[in-house]
């Protein structure tokens, strides 16, 4: 299926725009549509960094709305969970207009933006992020999500990963938000938390996550009643999709992403 993209201003905070990248398919609709979150260690990247997942859930029929948000230096947390927020309520709110309707409106992110994912889907109505309206999803989809930056954040310190340490230092005001905005700890802690139908994608040759981390938050998630798929894929390092599109588990990992949008999203 053929698809349009172009550049649009989802929100001008303090008088600056922030721009998202939209992918609508050609035709009649209504399709799907997916709010995407990049990846960066929450301190790096843009709304093109997964333009091979967007361009390929666009070409299957499905809206891609991959949004800019503000990092460090010009804000910490929990700016980039609000600018999540207004994101996926833009694109409720323009659903018709881009071919799709608002219920049919879910989320995907990868790596960091998998943490910033998740907590917008557990928490999509927390007056912390959002400023009103609803910011639910119909489904939700991470990819080698932070789903337990606390952990990661221990356990990089203790490897000497100066890089990610700086990195989570430079987003996370305090340990204490670290701990409160942790998907993997909500559940654990028995939070009262939306838990849409989710996807979880991962490989195991993952060096940025601790090997349990998405399994450990794909039980816990199941454990507290949500209804969620995990994935795993022998041998792939952190970010593989967009890191060699054209492999046949990038591959595979397309079209289950693509399968449970379609799946879901009715």
């Amino acid at each position: 299926m053929n698809f349009n993209a172009e550049d649009i201003i989802y929100q001008s905070p303090n008088g600056v725009p922030l721009l998202a990248r939209l992918y609508r398919p050609v035709g009649v609709g209504p399709f799907p549509a997916v709010l995407e979150v990049h990846g960066g260690a929450w301190t790096g990247g843009d709304r093109f960094n997964n333009v091979s997942i967007a361009e390929s859930l666009a070409a299957d029929g499905i809206v891609v709305l991959s949004i800019d948000f503000r990092m460090p230096p010009v804000a910490q947390y929990p700016v980039a969970c609000q600018d999540v927020n207004t994101g996926i309520r833009f694109l409720k709110a323009h659903a018709e207009q881009y071919g799709s309707r608002a219920e049919l409106v879910g989320g995907l992110g990868t790596s960091s933006g998998g943490h910033l994912l998740l907590l917008s889907a557990l928490r999509p109505n927390d007056p912390r992020y959002s400023s009103g309206g609803d910011a639910s999803l119909a489904f939700a989809i991470a990819c080698w999500p932070v789903a337990d930056p606390l952990k990661r954040y221990r356990v990089m310190q203790e490897s000497g990963n100066a890089r990610l340490v700086a990195a989570h230092d430079a987003f996370w005001p305090s340990v204490e938000d670290m701990t409160d905005a942790n998907p993997m700890l909500i559940l654990q802690r028995g939070e009262a938390a939306a838990k849409p139908p989710m996807l979880v994608i991962q490989g195991t040759n993952d060096n940025n996550l601790t090997p349990d981390m998405t399994s450990g938050f794909a039980s816990g998630y199941a454990a507290a009643g949500g209804k969620i798929t995990f994935e795993s894929f022998p041998g792939q390092p952190h970010a593989f999709i967009p890191g060699n599109p054209a492999s046949p588990d990038s591959l595979r990992a397309l079209e289950l992403i693509k399968g449970f949008v379609h799946g879901n999203a009715g």
